[in-house]
């Protein structure tokens, strides 16, 4: 039975890459010499960290630029509140989102039941699997998932005919 999943799956190579040129950047360009400006990614939370929040906004926007570069969907970045670090530094941290939230799986779900496609879609762990008898089918239901579900950068894998 023809089949496909549907991901929410970040290039993590590509995402440490834009981090690591930001930092560097940041290293270099003259209105941050001197101050506490950092980037820093441990596993899937990148840390930002500034003299304050302006200067916190400068290095998301440096961020979102080499993330943009690298063909890397800013809708995976999962922003935190501002806290304070200690003095008068500040920092944030910012999540990339991977997998398919329980609530997006079933949003989905709901979508594909109320669309009257001939599909069906399982919650498997982080993805969301939807089989249906023709491939018209299948292809009808990832556009209507592309158009209803917007907020978050879905991709389709595993496409089994």
């Amino acid at each position: 039975m023809p089949s496909f999943d549907t991901v929410c799956e970040p290039n993590l190579v590509e995402v440490r890459n834009a981090v690591d040129n930001a930092a560097k950047e940041i290293g270099t360009r003259f209105d941050f010499k001197g101050t506490a400006a950092a980037i820093e990614l441990k596993d899937k939370d990148i840390t930002l960290t500034g003299d304050a929040d302006f200067q916190l906004q400068q290095v998301e926007d440096i961020l979102r630029g080499k993330l943009t570069k690298r063909s890397v969907d800013v809708r995976f970045l999962d922003k935190g509140d501002v806290q304070k670090a200690g003095g008068d530094k500040v920092k944030q941290v910012i999540k990339v989102k991977n997998g398919i939230d329980a609530e997006t799986g079933k949003k989905i779900q709901r979508i594909l039941k109320d669309s009257k496609l001939k599909v069906q879609a399982a919650i498997q762990g982080d993805a969301v699997r939807v089989t249906g008898a023709k491939r018209d089918d299948l292809q009808a239901a990832m556009a209507l998932i592309k158009k209803d579900v917007a907020d978050l950068p879905l991709s389709f894998n595993n496409f089994r005919d």
